[in-house]
């Protein structure tokens, strides 16, 4: 899918998906349908880490859709990874958060700002499923206020740096080999006193603590994070010293395109499961979807549904370009997500609401799609976050 490329001509619309595209959202398809909608009622009660699920994303190159072969991945562009993470949100929220960690937010930054042995390290073992990845930003006390972080690093006479402090609410924490992690370097630059780091958590001085018990995605692993005279090698820094920040926003970008299809996953799975369910279910001697506010309610989830979908292919086409060279993504990354969460959490209430007391019911999906949808609100920047970012870059004011 080609949107808003310039011709010659003018603007090109071109809404056709590659052979390539379309090949990989096969491969996510089947996956979905045959391996992650069969265990995720199991995942989501016992909150199991599906750990056996991941390694088959990784053998068919979902955990690396957008890595270079050299490095494991499957050397693919941001709308093949979009048309994936749809279809494995779609089988299950949970395993989809665990694909757009490793994709979007561990892999993207490394590949980015690291160096050749940093690539050859870490992005091959997480593209290729053996191992997995988590990024590290948030702490207890600073989650949209990334800057008032208190987890430091302080550098060594020997170059080395030693790391102390706490990160909350990590993905794929309790189960990660390796993690970026952001750090203060230097309190006193603010932003430009975040450092990015490469942790391995082999090492002494990483310890986790307790997994979360959350409303949704429960399959997700999630934890609080500490670090104890933890000791960063010279060669274990991501970009430079002072960079982290530049890191973190740029690799948010990527990873609200992740959040964005994985929010229209869910939705579609709610929308699907409403339209079977009005045409079989009936009421007063007709199918409930012959009734004027349920087709009302059926209009509106399509629509919002379709509107989320472009959006958010909109700003995978233009990551691809400003990966190519061209202007940044943040704007169209921003909007996608937000649209898109948004549309989710109305669409899943809708499909609760149209399957009455079924809809509340665990021996449907429909509560769980539900419970799912409300994340997709709240990380990689909440709706607020979003909302800020897309005003001020249409206005140019702080």
């Amino acid at each position: 899918m080609r949107v808003f490329a310039e011709s010659q001509k003018g603007t090109d619309v071109d809404f056709r998906f590659t052979e390539e595209q379309l090949m990989i959202q096969d491969v996510a398809r089947r996956i979905a349908q045959e391996k992650i909608a069969p265990s995720a009622e199991h995942h989501d009660q016992t909150g199991e880490f599906p750990l056996e699920n991941i390694r088959t994303l990784g053998e068919n190159g979902l955990m690396g859709i957008e890595v270079p072969a050299e490095y494991g991945g499957a050397g693919m562009d941001p709308i093949s990874y979009v048309l994936a993470m749809i279809e494995i949100a779609a089988g299950d929220a949970a395993h989809s958060t665990i694909m757009s960690v490793n994709n979007s937010l561990f892999c993207n930054g490394i590949l980015k700002f690291g160096t050749e042995a940093q690539k050859q390290l870490y992005v091959r073992a997480i593209a290729e499923g053996r191992e997995i990845g988590a990024f590290a930003l948030t702490e207890p006390q600073s989650g949209s206020d990334a800057t008032a972080m208190r987890c430091k690093a302080v550098k060594q006479a020997d170059g080395t740096y030693v790391v102390n402090g706490k990160k909350s609410w990590i993905t794929s924490g309790p189960v990660a080999k390796y993690i970026v992690l952001f750090a203060m370097t230097d309190p006193d630059k603010g932003a430009r006193g975040i450092t990015a780091f490469l942790i391995d958590t082999a090492k002494p001085g990483f310890h986790r603590g307790k997994t979360e018990p959350k409303l949704g995605i429960r399959a997700s692993a999630t934890c609080e994070i500490e670090f104890a005279d933890y000791v960063v090698q010279p060669d274990e820094v991501l970009g430079q010293e002072g960079e982290g920040f530049k890191i973190a926003m740029g690799v948010l970008d990527a990873g609200r395109i992740g959040i964005a299809s994985q929010a229209l996953g869910i939705a579609r799975a709610a929308y699907e499961k409403t339209i079977e369910y009005v045409k079989e279910r009936k009421a007063f001697g007709a199918p409930i979807g012959t009734f004027q506010m349920t087709q009302a309610k059926i209009a509106d989830m399509k629509c919002k549904l379709d509107a989320a979908t472009l959006l958010t292919l909109r700003a995978a086409w233009q990551k691809g370009e400003f990966e190519k060279g061209g202007a940044r993504f943040s704007n169209e990354a921003a909007i996608a997500k937000l649209m898109a969460s948004e549309a989710a959490m109305w669409i899943t209430h809708q499909a609760v609401q149209i399957h009455g007391g079924m809809g509340y019911s665990k021996e449907m999906p429909l509560e769980r799609y539900f419970r799912d949808a409300k994340i997709t609100e709240i990380y990689e920047g909440t709706s607020e976050i979003q909302r800020l970012v897309i005003a001020r870059n249409e206005t140019g004011l702080r």
